[in-house]
């Protein structure tokens, strides 16, 4: 497995907006369409493709926000015929790795359904803590990078 994070270009949207969730969880996060779209109209999130090899598996989507200046993860997703293959892990480190590159990140949040066990155990896996928050419904996590 070799999986990378490649952008979002003329010659891929198509395919990304094929890859769907497992029944029973497209409530869990919203349509690679509409995240595209959301990209178009608030800039400062950028939706990428994961990859693994030449086959695209999944979609991430990151950027800064507006409101609050955080660095937000907003949207995580896997294609339903590749889950539970560590791509969703793999895809969250390089985009872990990305984000913590960028100027000024001292912390990276991410929201998720608070029903989402797999995204909870993934997320505290990866080093996030649940702050309390409930944002639009979904519980917050935050990764704090300070030393």
């Amino acid at each position: 497995m070799t999986i990378r994070l490649r952008e979002i270009t003329r010659d891929n949207w198509h395919q990304c907006t094929k890859l769907k969730v497992a029944a029973g969880q497209e409530h869990f996060v919203a349509s690679n369409a509409v995240s595209m779209a959301q990209s178009k109209y608030e800039p400062e999130y950028i939706p990428l493709a994961v990859y693994d090899e030449e086959e695209m598996v999944g979609f991430v989507m990151y950027g800064k926000d507006q409101t609050d200046g955080k660095y937000w993860i907003a949207r995580v997703m896997v294609d339903h015929r590749q889950q539970g293959k560590g791509h969703g892990r793999a895809a969250m480190q390089l985009l872990l790795d990305r984000i913590r590159a960028l100027p000024g990140c001292d912390e990276i949040l991410i929201s998720y359904e608070p029903e989402n066990e797999v995204a909870r155990r993934l997320y505290a896996s990866l080093g996030f803590r649940e702050t309390g928050e409930i944002t639009e419904g979904e519980a917050v996590a935050r990764l704090s990078l300070a030393q």
